[in-house]
C-alpha cells in the first residue's frame, strides 16, 4: 500500500493593479519547475495564517509590503514532487518597488498572457480571470 501524501498549504497572491494587469514571475532555478510562471507565493510555517505567509512571501521574493489582500479561491494541484493546496489571495494594495530577490523575472501580464511556460496550478487562475472578465 502506498503511503498517502500529505498536502502542504501554499499562499498564493494574485497582484492586481487599477488597469487590470496582474503580475507573474518565473520560478527560480533550483526549485520544480524552475523558469515556469506563476503567480507568486509560498508555503505557510507552522501556525502562520494564510495572510500572513503571504505578506511574510511577497516581502522576502519580492520586497514588497501587502496592505490589502482578499482570499479569492482554492485548487488542490497533484504535482509530481508534492500535493499542494494553493489557496489564492487577491492583492490589491502594495507598498515598495518590485524586485525578484531570488533572480526570479516578473512581468505584468494581461489576458491572453504573452510568458510561457506556465506552470500548471496557473492555469486554471488564468481560465478564472477569463470567466470573470466575459462576465463583466
Amino acid at each position: 500500500m502506498s503511503a498517502s501524501r500529505v498536502p502542504i498549504a501554499v499562499a498564493v497572491g494574485l497582484m492586481i493593479r487599477p488597469d487590470g494587469a496582474f503580475l507573474m514571475a518565473s520560478r527560480p532555478q533550483g526549485k520544480p519547475y524552475a523558469g515556469y510562471w506563476e503567480f507568486p507565493g509560498g508555503k505557510l510555517e507552522a501556525g502562520e495564517s494564510l495572510q500572513d505567509a503571504l505578506a511574510r512571501e511577497f516581502a522576502e521574493e519580492l520586497g514588497v509590503t501587502v496592505l490589502e489582500a482578499q482570499y479569492w479561491r482554492s485548487l488542490r494541484m497533484d504535482y509530481p514532487h508534492a500535493l499542494v493546496d494553493l489557496q489564492f489571495c487577491r492583492i490589491t494594495a502594495w507598498q515598495g518597488e518590485l524586485n525578484g530577490r531570488e533572480g526570479q523575472q516578473i512581468s505584468w501580464q494581461t489576458l491572453p498572457v504573452t510568458v510561457s511556460p506556465v506552470l500548471p496550478g496557473a492555469l486554471p487562475v488564468l481560465e478564472w480571470l477569463s470567466q470573470e472578465r466575459s462576465a463583466g
